[in-house]
């Protein structure tokens, strides 16, 4: 069923051209008004529960992708993978590609807002997913044009291992393993100058050191103990 404002339907309909879907297609384009709509302009009508929906599809879409593509990855190189597939830079990066700016509905202060530009992007976006798959309860509208970017960025990220989010990916790689997260122990390093690595950590699981590594921040330390220790139990 069309919408009751001609002008936001047309807008949609470009939309869904520009995803290369065709406008016959079952879309419930009250859903994908919603999915475009933040909450700042409704606070009932507005994208957050299909936002929720769209989170696991987009995790099931990558999932599935990985799994249909390079059958000679492990378990440790999907859950890496697919953290960065996920991520709100890139997720905020295809719908920029799409220029889903142009129809997402933002009123107030959120205008103006460019910190949480990348994250409403993002948001947004997994929406739009939510609203495509609940038009149909299966994959149909989704995978035939975001699988060629998964595909291709998945390509670039095995590429360069350097992309990944380890500590993602370690964190990932121990609930399904062990069903708990690993533990991260920081210090700040004395007399550490201004260009030194200021911080020291470590990650441990199960009473044992897998990884340590310094930084600048308290979240470089992290994850560079993070890349240690995922690297060790998923060697290249």
């Amino acid at each position: 069923m069309s919408l009751a404002y001609p002008r936001r339907q047309r807008q949609l309909e470009n939309l869904v051209k520009k995803l290369g879907l065709p406008l016959e297609a079952p879309i419930k384009w009250q859903l994908l008004d919603m999915a475009l709509t933040h909450p700042t302009v409704s606070e009932s009508a507005n994208y957050e529960q299909l936002e929720f929906v769209g989170d696991a599809v987009v995790r099931l879409v990558a999932a599935v992708v990985l799994w249909d593509n390079y059958p000679d990855c492990s378990v440790g190189d999907f859950a890496a993978i697919r953290s960065v597939l996920v991520s709100d830079r890139i997720l905020a990066q295809l719908a920029r590609s799409y220029g889903l700016e142009l129809y997402l509905l933002v009123a107030g202060s959120a205008t103006t807002d460019k910190v949480g530009q990348e994250s409403r992007f993002a948001d947004s976006f997994e929406a739009v997913l939510g609203a495509l798959y609940l038009s149909t309860n299966n994959l149909d509208l989704i995978r035939p044009w975001l699988d060629p970017h998964f595909k291709e960025l998945t390509t670039e990220i095995r590429r360069d291992p350097a992309r990944l989010n380890y500590k993602a990916a370690l964190q990932e790689w121990t609930q399904a393993q062990y069903k708990v997260l690993p533990e991260y122990r920081v210090i700040e390093i004395q007399q550490a100058h201004h260009n030194q690595d200021r911080f020291h950590a470590e990650v441990w699981l199960h009473g044992k050191k897998l990884g340590e590594g310094k930084g600048r921040s308290i979240k470089a330390a992290e994850q560079a103990a993070a890349k240690v220790a995922f690297l060790s139990i998923n060697p290249q």
